[in-house]
This record gives structure tokens, sequence and C-alpha cells, in this order.
């Protein structure tokens, strides 16, 4: 049920200079999802679910994603092409001015919190223009009982008008939308984009600042899930990669599908209360989890729909990046609270378009930390403005847009725990086999399944290297045999049956991997160094 504002949420939304008189506080999912359709602006799916088109941005735009430089960000913020500063003066102009705007509107309010471990609980009031706007942050964030709202103090405010566009010229922004982080005013500001991907990713570029520089906590972008005996296998892998689809495992719990945090004690939380997944293509059959999940109370972004709400999950004319948020409990075999203990197990999840690299190989030490900053995979078409199919990228840490800091902070921390806890770290390569993109196809589903499995119950024979081979151009250890995998799929050489062409390419992704690395070269230590690929393409 809706809840009536209580005088201390209406006096703090005045202090943002909100008319609290056209606020619409804590509306249920029902309510939202009503509005909604009685406005025009969505429609319910034969499942029950909402779809809803999200305008002109149907991903990021990480070149409108802003940082405002302050003494507090000044010296820490890794600046550059990923975190761009913006003028502490200007976000305040900037900023009134969508108040301003925001007056105008009938106003959807929701608080909300961030990381399910107490301990680092992070209290979000989000502010939307949109009713389905609202309805996402009530799937994406977790949600306070009645109880905690009587005494809710909101830390971080995340401010949506998708309708306002901003003048470049005057308001400092690259173009109409933009995305801004403010860690004096604790305010995420967005405007100009109805892609509800930005709110989410506000708080986790917050986290991200915060957690390492204040909690001594690693935040990571990945996803989560933990065994019948305890143990937490973590997911690394950018959008696109499979890091929903693959921890969202019938045999295993779901602690979260995209933003944790790892502390001091071991333990890992879910950012988040729900799931953002991609649906393109999706099935039954394939992905039953992730498809049971959509109903009334989902959000379907960008789908296509005949006259009967059916959606059909293969069209891509309005964008490859078609999406479903849900809130954590349409999934059944959840871990709750979403936290985890024990972790054995890591996964670095790369779509490799170049088709070279094994499709699981078990990594050292050095191999992971080099391979953590690196974070290679290919941009996934459809999940940034502008990518229509994969793209060589290099992103560190699995996740740089969302990150504040050098990459090598982050790599430091996560190098500490994988000693501390003595976990197993492996890289799949959920791409592309029997060539690159464009000639070979892409990683069956269920050959991926297979290999993460056996990794997990211990059937790669970890301490065995008789039944691994040392890839002669990456030095990573591949598995010669795998339950329920052919053999020659084990090997991207055997599959490409042209050893020639696939040296040549293997080594261009070598090339590749140590021009990006040049950049981390001097906060990296030898050991790391080492870890990357050492033969050299002549």
């Amino acid at each position: 049920m809706s809840v009536s504002p209580s005088a201390d949420v209406i006096a703090s939304l005045q202090k943002l200079n909100l008319n609290s008189n056209n606020i619409n506080y804590q509306l249920t999912p029902e309510e939202l999802q009503e509005i909604t359709v009685d406005n025009g602006t969505g429609r319910e799916a034969s499942s029950g679910a909402l779809a809803v088109n999200t305008g002109e941005f149907t991903g990021r735009s990480p070149k409108d994603r802003f940082i405002v430089k302050d003494d507090i960000t000044k010296d820490k913020v890794w600046w550059g092409d990923i975190n761009i500063p913006f003028d502490s003066e200007k976000f305040d102009a900037l900023f009134d001015k969508v108040i301003a705007y925001l007056n105008t509107k009938e106003l959807y309010v929701r608080d909300a919190y961030a990381c399910a471990d107490t301990d680092y609980r992070l209290n979000i009031r989000v502010i939307n223009e949109y009713p389905w706007s609202n309805m996402f942050a009530y799937n994406m964030f977790l949600r306070p009982t009645e109880e905690e709202l009587e005494d809710f103090d909101a830390e971080w405010t995340v401010v949506n008008a998708p309708g306002f566009m901003a003048d470049p010229k005057q308001d400092g922004t690259r173009q109409h939308n933009f995305a801004i982080l403010n860690f004096d005013r604790k305010i995420a500001l967005i405007g100009g984009t109805g892609y509800t991907g930005e709110i989410k990713k506000g708080i986790f570029s917050a986290l991200n600042f915060i957690l390492p520089v204040y909690k001594d906590t690693l935040p990571m972008h990945c996803s989560a899930n933990v065994g019948e005996s305890g143990d937490t296998a973590i997911f690394f892998g950018l959008s696109g990669t499979g890091k929903t689809t693959l921890s969202t495992d019938p045999d295993r719990k779901l602690i979260g599908d995209d933003e944790h945090g790892w502390t001091p004690d071991n333990t890992v939380f879910n950012f988040e209360g729900g799931c953002y997944a991609k649906v393109i293509d999706l099935s039954k059959e394939k992905e039953p989890e992730i498809y049971g999940a959509i109903k009334k109370g989902a959000i379907l972004e960008n789908v296509v729909m005949d006259d009967n709400g059916e959606v059909d999950f293969t069209d891509t004319s309005v964008t490859q990046n078609t999406r479903v948020s849900y809130p954590i409990h349409h999934i059944d075999n959840i871990q709750w609270p979403s936290i985890g203990n024990n972790v054995k197990n890591i996964f670095f999840l790369t779509a490799d378009a170049f088709g070279v690299l094994p499709p699981i190989s078990k990594l050292t030490p050095a191999q992971a930390a080099y391979h953590f900053i690196s974070g290679y995979t290919a941009k996934v078409a459809g999940t940034e403005a502008g990518v229509v199919e994969p793209q060589l990228s290099f992103s560190a840490c699995f996740g740089a847009p969302f990150m504040p800091l050098h990459p090598a902070r982050y790599a430091e921390m996560l190098s500490k725990k994988m000693k501390e806890s003595g976990v197993d770290v492996w890289l799949v390569n959920t791409g592309w086999t029997g060539g690159p993109y464009g000639v070979g196809t892409r990683m069956e589903l269920k050959y991926t399944r297979a290999m993460i499995s056996a990794a997990l119950n211990g059937e790669l024979g970890l301490y065995n290297y008789e039944k691994y081979h040392i890839h002669s151009v990456f030095g990573v250890a591949q598995p010669r045999e795998c339950p329920g995998v052919p053999t020659k799929v084990l090997s991207p050489r055997a599959t490409w049956n042209d050893d020639g062409a696939y040296y040549k390419t293997a080594f261009k992704l070598t090339n590749a991997f140590r021009e990006n690395f040049k950049k981390f070269e001097e906060h990296a230590s030898e050991e790391i160094r080492r870890g990357g690929p050492q033969r050299y393409a002549f």
C-alpha cells in the first residue's frame, strides 16, 4: 500500500525546493503500473508484466556520465574519459533548473536502501518524473518495512527527470542527456534519458567510491550465488556476458545478479533488491528462472508485443538491449538475506569477439589480477548507445564505467581477498568459437553451464595439471576434458580447423592486451605484469 509522507519527508523535499503538493509517495507496484497503463506510457503484457519504451536511449551513455570535482573527489577519483569532471557551480545551477522543471510535474517519490548487510546499508530517496521509473526503483533497490519508514533518514537522493533536456552550452553537459554524481551534496542527478539503468548505476558508482575509501570493502560489478554446502561463487562480467543467466542456477541460491560488496570479514552482500536482465532471445527452455520471473510486478523495456500482449523476444527492431527488471523474490531459489560467505570460486566472464580464448581456463593469482585489471570483453550490441555489433573492449575491473577510483586500487583489494580466501579463479569465454564474430558462432549456453558446474563441483581436476594444457599463446591452464562438453569445444584452436588463422588472430588479441595494459603498468607489480600473455606476434 502507499504510505503518506511524514512531516520529515515533506520537510526534506522542501529543502530541495520541491513542491510537496504534487508528490505521490511510496506507491505500490500495482498502483504505479495502473497509472502507467492509464496514462498511455505503458502496456500490460499477457504475462501481467508492464511493458514500456524508454525512448531515445535504450542503453547507458558513458560519455555523458560526470562526477562533480570538489574537495572530496579531486585527489581520489581517477579522472579521464571514464570519470569526467563536472564543475560544482554548474551542477548547482543545473540542479535548480531540473527542480524547477519537476515542480511542474506530478512526481513519484520512493524511499529505499542499498546493501543487504545492515553494517553497510545506504538509505536512498528516489524522485521520479515517470511512474514506471519509480516502479523500477521499487524492483531494483531494497525495500524498507513500514516500521523502518517511520524514522527513515535518506543519505543519498536520486533525482530522475527523463523529460528535462539540458542546454550543453549553458549547462556544461556534452549533450542534452546527463548523469552526474555529487558526493558533497550526495545527489545523483539524471536527465534527458528514460533508460532506467542510469538510476541504479548512479548509486552503484557512488558505492564504488564510498565502500573502498571509507569501509575497506571491495565493490564488485558481479553476480553471486551460493551452493548447498554454503560455498559462494562470484561472476564478473559486463552486460551481455552472462552474469545474470549463469548465476541464476536452479541448483544454487541467487544472492544477486549485478552489484555486490566483499567485506573485510569475507562476507559478500548484494547491493540490490532485484534483477535487471537482458531478454534478447529469451526462452523458457534456455532460461526458465528468468522467463518465469516475467509476471505482474516485472517491467519489460523496449520489447515488441503484438495486440494480444504476446512478446517476441527475438525482435530487436527497437534495440538489442531489451531488458526486464523484477524484484528478487520473483526468483524462487534465492538467498535471503542476500548475503553469502565462504567464497570458493570466481568466474571472469568475457564475450571474446575474436573467438580465440578457451571456453574455460584456470588462472594463477598473477593472471587473475592481470585479467581483472584488463577486463577484456566485447561490447555487446545495444548495451551502449551506438553499439550495433560486438566490439573489442577493455573495461577495467569488468566495470570501468562505474569505478571512480584507479583500477589498481580495486585490483589490489581483490588480489588480497583471493589470497586470504584461497579462491579458485576461472576465465570463461561466453563469446565466439570456431572463428571470430561474423565467422564463428556464439558458445552454446549448455556447454558454458556444464563447464561452470564442473568447476564448482571440483570435477576439473584443479590440482592435476596432467588434465590441463597450458595455452601456448595466453599461458592459461586449459582443461583437456569436462563432463558434458565435447573435447573439441574445449580447444579453441581445434574449433577453427585452420591453425595459421587461429594463431594469427590469437597474437592479434595478445597485442591488444599489452597495448591496453600500458596505462596500468606503473601501478602494477612485476608479478601482475607477468600474468598477461607473454608470447609476442611478429
